[in-house]
């Protein structure tokens, strides 16, 4: 199988989860991040069953130098914690909890022609240009992950 079939195969398959456990869905998300509220906590099920997938394909992944179809691994290179990471990681959870969408649900809902994920997908695009705009401009607070090596 080729890379980007493989690529194909795995979206396909991370899609149809999304859709399956209602990540998709808002109201959904918004339901389990609401523990003060009407806490719907169906969603952790969802996280439980995903540890241990993702944790028997990482195991799988111990010794090996490069993926089956791939020549090497791809990891970030800088593993601190530092101000750009701490103010990104609060926006994202910020966003997501305001309006129930983080970046993969959000592109898979877009199937579902609501205008409230074409918005959120239009904004992110936007983001994501603002970002690299700045980072070709060589603002100072932004943080480069343009090198990626192998975790291991």
């Amino acid at each position: 199988m080729k890379p980007s079939l493989a690529s194909l195969v795995a979206g396909l398959l991370f899609g149809l989860g999304l859709v399956i456990s209602h990540m998709i869905d808002p109201a959904k998300v918004l339901g389990f991040l609401d523990l003060a509220g009407s806490w719907d906590p169906s969603l952790a099920f969802v996280m439980i069953g995903a540890i241990p997938v993702a944790a028997i394909g990482y195991r799988a992944t111990r010794g090996r130098h490069a993926p089956m179809l791939d020549t090497r691994f791809y990891g970030p290179t800088r593993t601190e914690v530092d101000r750009t990471l701490v103010i990104g990681s609060a926006l994202f959870g910020v966003g997501w909890g305001l309006v129930g969408f983080c970046p993969g649900p959000a592109l898979t809902s877009l199937v579902l022609g609501r205008w409230q994920s074409w918005v959120f997908v239009a904004a992110m695009l936007v983001g994501m240009a603002l970002y690299r705009f700045l980072d070709r401009a060589g603002a100072p607070f932004v943080r480069r992950y343009s090198t990626f090596i192998s975790p291991r």
